[in-house]
């Protein structure tokens, strides 16, 4: 049984199946999980077999293992693009990307798209295009977002790994509802481009979501690169520090940044993993960088709008056509007219704020190796959940009609009860650094949640050496067999 990605390559080298058997192999199980799941969108195979006949091993890493990306900003040519939106319903990739040109460089063989939220907005994944996906702990609950549907695909054992991206958390807090490992690299680390070579302006970065360290640490040293054409690039990576035995001094914290509740079961995660880490020789202490969360949440919040604007116009000066209400849901909508009313100099003024942020952090990282957080506040929000008060929905429908100041406001309020359940994320986004979440917890309902563990710009061996010995303790918690048969 191959339990990685890597564990598929050596198989396919040692012969004991193919590229073709492998593609059938996951079409088999897509064909029996999928429909509870609603994880994965559009499908290859055949064409996959065809890719896996003229593949060449040249010591690839993931050499022919069948890789689902994210339906959302992972360009391959002929696939869809439609963003999760029904805007883009029947649009295609008209090019292949750098990103997914590196993951074909690596040995993958793309098979399909997962299941993704409206341009990737919310951490939970319920596109009306598509439908919701379903987590496989428990299929009343949503396995997180925007990569909701790739940590559905890893979860249920279609594959062992899956690509996402994260601009606030999206790898991250699908990989904490779902049981999983979620790495978020330092900004720059890996390809970007053609086109958008700034991803929400650096606080995107594609990645994946895996069940193992060694596919995380394989899949970052396949991908890191430096662009010249990027407006972003990364330290060296040095993954020669994974193995580095000196003691780390660890900062941890289990209050929310913008002062919502945090669970019981997230509190008590951090707490665990704060004193096996003690007995383990590290310093662990109380501690969390001088950062006002709330003013940059709303900074966030502000670029969001500003590039939804720029997309839609974009769009509007390529066909003419001009995005109403109607092309998109009610969120994005709001999102979109905060956006039109946004002034440079603000938009320029949040920005600002994530450059101090990210100061505040390069400080703290001088004291400290790696800050340990709850990844999310609370476990995965059920799927029928109310995220939206009537009242508020009320308002979002006349959120053109709003002053600027009203229309952030809005977003602020309308955003709040998602953000209760993830609010320790975007803070990494912000400010470039890497972080990763880890699944060592599980609440008295049965559902996960995964610690985050923050370093320096370019440390990503930090979080790769602890993720390491969280694994080799037997600390990590993924989703057990018995409820893989109920899927």
């Amino acid at each position: 049984m191959q339990k990685s990605a890597l564990d598929q390559a050596a198989a396919i080298r040692a012969g004991v199946l193919s590229p073709a058997e492998l593609i059938d192999s996951t079409r088999e199980k897509m064909t029996a999980l999928n429909p509870a799941l609603n994880a994965i969108t559009w499908t290859r195979f055949e064409a996959a077999k065809q890719d896996a006949n003229q593949l060449e091993d040249h010591g690839q890493p993931f050499f022919g293992v069948p890789l689902i990306l994210k339906g959302l900003g992972q360009d391959f040519a002929g696939a869809p693009a439609t963003f999760g939106s029904r805007f883009f319903a029947k649009a295609k990739s008209e090019h292949t990307n750098n990103f997914v040109k590196a993951l074909q460089r690596l040995g993958f063989i793309i098979v399909g798209q997962s299941n993704v939220p409206e341009f990737g907005f919310k951490n939970i994944t319920d596109a009306e295009l598509y439908g919701p996906a379903r987590n496989p702990w428990n299929r009343d609950y949503s396995p997180g977002g925007s990569s909701g549907g790739a940590a559905a695909v890893v979860a249920s054992g279609i594959s062992p790994l899956a690509t996402g991206s994260d601009g606030g958390g999206s790898i991250r807090i699908p990989a904490s509802f779902s049981g999983l490992i979620g790495l978020k690299p330092t900004r720059g680390r890996v390809p970007t481009g053609p086109g958008e070579w700034r991803g929400w302006q650096g606080a995107s970065i594609n990645f994946a979501l895996t069940k193992t360290m060694a596919d995380t640490a394989a899949l970052l040293r396949g991908l890191a690169t430096t662009q010249l054409a990027a407006p972003f690039i990364a330290p060296p990576l040095r993954l020669d520090l994974v193995g580095d035995a000196r003691p780390l001094k660890i900062a941890y914290t289990t209050t929310s940044p913008v002062g919502t509740p945090v669970s019981d079961t997230a509190v008590k995660a951090v707490e665990t993993a704060a004193d096996a880490l003690r007995a383990a020789g590290h310093q662990v202490v109380a501690a969390a960088p001088d950062v006002d969360g709330t003013a940059l949440m709303k900074a966030y919040y502000m670029m969001n709008g500003g590039e939804t604007a720029a997309m839609f116009q974009a769009f509007a000066a390529q066909t003419g056509k001009q995005a109403t209400a109607a092309d998109m849901e009610l969120i994005t909508w709001v999102i979109y007219q905060a956006g039109l009313h946004t002034s440079a100099a603000d938009y320029s003024l949040s920005l600002g704020a994530w450059d101090r942020a990210a100061e505040a952090y390069s400080h703290f990282h001088e004291s400290y190796d790696l800050l340990l957080s709850p990844t999310t506040a609370k476990t995965a929000p059920r799927i029928d959940a109310v995220l939206q008060s009537p009242a508020i929905v009320a308002k979002m429908q006349h959120a053109a009609e709003l002053a600027p100041q009203e229309q952030q406001e809005l977003i602020w309020d309308l955003f709040e009860p998602s953000l209760e359940y993830s609010p320790f994320t975007q803070q990494a986004n912000l400010t470039g650094a890497p972080a990763i979440s880890l699944p060592t917890a599980i609440s008295p309902e049965g559902l996960p949640l995964g610690i985050q563990f923050t370093a320096a710009k370019g440390r990503e061996d930090q979080l790769l050496r602890i993720g390491y010995w969280f694994e080799q303790q037997g600390l990590l918690k993924m989703l057990p067999a018995s409820l893989k048969e109920k899927i």
